[in-house]
């Protein structure tokens, strides 16, 4: 992780850093394995930067933490997903473009 702005997200602190925040939450599910979530992280880091103080932005390491991704039924990586208010919002799976993440969290804002 490059961006001072992302946290770490563990089955350890998910609900109480991620599910009680008063702001919206992003998380990204990875691992160091994965091509597409390497591909994806620079764009994690640019929302993490352009929202700051709007918008929480979390990173979770899925092969180090098994229990939340298969409590949110993640199958794929990587996965992102928008949390408002301790419910998911919504979600994207893949690398994709920085405007479809932008657009993922305007839904929050």
């Amino acid at each position: 992780m490059t961006s001072q702005n992302i946290k770490t997200a563990t089955d350890q602190n998910f609900e109480k850093e991620i599910l009680t925040s008063q702001k919206p939450v992003l998380v990204d599910f990875w691992a160091t394995w994965c091509a597409p979530c390497r591909a994806l992280a620079p764009l994690i880091d640019e929302v993490a930067n352009k929202y700051s103080g709007k918008l929480e932005v979390y990173k979770m390491d899925v092969d180090n933490n098994q229990e939340t991704p298969a409590k949110f039924g993640i199958r794929g990586i990587p996965t992102v997903i928008l949390f408002k208010n301790g419910k998911a919002l919504d979600q994207v799976v893949g690398a994709v473009p920085i405007d479809r993440l932008e657009e993922l969290v305007r839904k929050a804002l």
